[in-house]
């Protein structure tokens, strides 16, 4: 004798036997457009550069292409907030770098995201030192004796960056800090013409991210005294870095990427899997190597962390030094 099931029953089972399809889609996500990776910076900059280099080999690993889309302006503030507003669905994402970090403390009235709860983590691609440079015909050889020349004459020595709120104007200024030396800021509208105006010879020093000045160095235009991170630099063994003269120096850029807030753990999980493959892919780590920077897998939790730690250290250069947005 055939039994009927009463509709309740039936719907019972119907349910039970759907929870694996179910789990199995919460555990698998893959894109099913293009995805839009947000640099918020004009191209030709770190960020355009890591941003580029990344999106070309995660492309194939997603099975789609990821777009590079640069929305630059207000030190990187308008393309993240773009990317903020975003839908969650994994198909738009933000390059981050250290600007990310301390730009809420200088543009405090301007950022209308919350750094922290407006996005999801995805992961770090790689750090990359400041480098202190000066132009080639200075006398000053070493950071010592560039610092005896600002402390000699103080205030006549010139830094030449990218604007107010630039890392090159961060970098610079934990340097006077640390180091307690009073040379002058010269802010441009960019890093291209303010390496330029340090080549020409109009400014003396600009200390930008090393990936940037490696092509100037190796040309001779602009002269290497020091490398900002923590140890010497694989590319320019033979450099010192800043704390070997100034102790518990450290200015390094960092470059990953992030989500817009509420993004699927699914779909965290399949962007960590790709960017992890491409850091840690001996040709992408040439590539960094050769720029004079290194790659630095973190993952979304450890990531989050990380970005928390260097808010409140740049935090408190933008309070000690007093810098404010223009």
């Amino acid at each position: 004798m055939t039994k009927i099931l009463k509709p309740a029953a039936a719907g019972m089972i119907a349910a039970a036997l759907a929870l694996p399809m179910v789990a199995q889609a919460q555990a698998n996500w893959s894109p099913t457009k293009p995805i839009r990776m947000i640099v918020p910076f004009p191209p030709g900059g770190s960020n355009d550069i890591v941003g580029r280099l990344v999106a070309n080999d995660m492309s194939p690993l997603l099975g789609q292409q990821v777009v590079i889309d640069n929305r630059g302006g207000a030190g990187g503030i308008i393309g993240s907030e773009i990317a903020a507003n975003s839908q969650a669905d994994g198909h738009t994402l933000l390059i981050a770098s250290v600007a990310f970090a301390y730009n809420p403390s200088i543009y405090k009235s301007q950022v209308r995201f919350d750094p922290e709860k407006s996005f999801t983590p995805i992961s770090l691609i790689g750090t990359g030192p400041s480098a202190l440079t000066v132009n080639p015909k200075m006398a000053a050889r070493s950071t010592k004796e560039l610092l005896d020349m600002a402390k000699a004459k103080p205030g006549t020595l010139n830094y030449a960056t990218a604007g107010i709120g630039s890392f090159q104007h961060l970098s610079t200024e934990m340097l006077k800090l640390k180091a307690k030396i009073d040379i002058t800021h010269i802010p441009f509208k960019g890093g291209g013409p303010a390496m330029a105006d340090v080549i020409a010879g109009n400014t003396q020093i600009t200390m930008g991210s090393l990936l940037q000045l490696v092509p100037h160095i190796q040309g001779n235009r602009l002269r290497l005294l020091a490398v900002g991170s923590a140890k010497r630099n694989s590319a320019f063994p033979n450099t010192p870095t800043v704390a070997e003269t100034v102790p518990g120096y450290e200015a390094n850029n960092w470059w990953g990427i992030l989500a817009p807030a509420g993004l699927p753990a699914a779909a965290v999980r399949t962007l960590e899997a790709a960017v992890k493959k491409v850091v840690e892919n001996p040709e992408m780590q040439k590539k960094f190597d050769s720029q004079g920077a290194e790659v630095a897998y973190m993952n979304s939790a450890t990531y989050g962390k990380f970005i928390r730690a260097e808010t409140a250290k740049w935090s408190a250069v933008v309070r000690d030094a007093g810098i404010k947005a223009e």
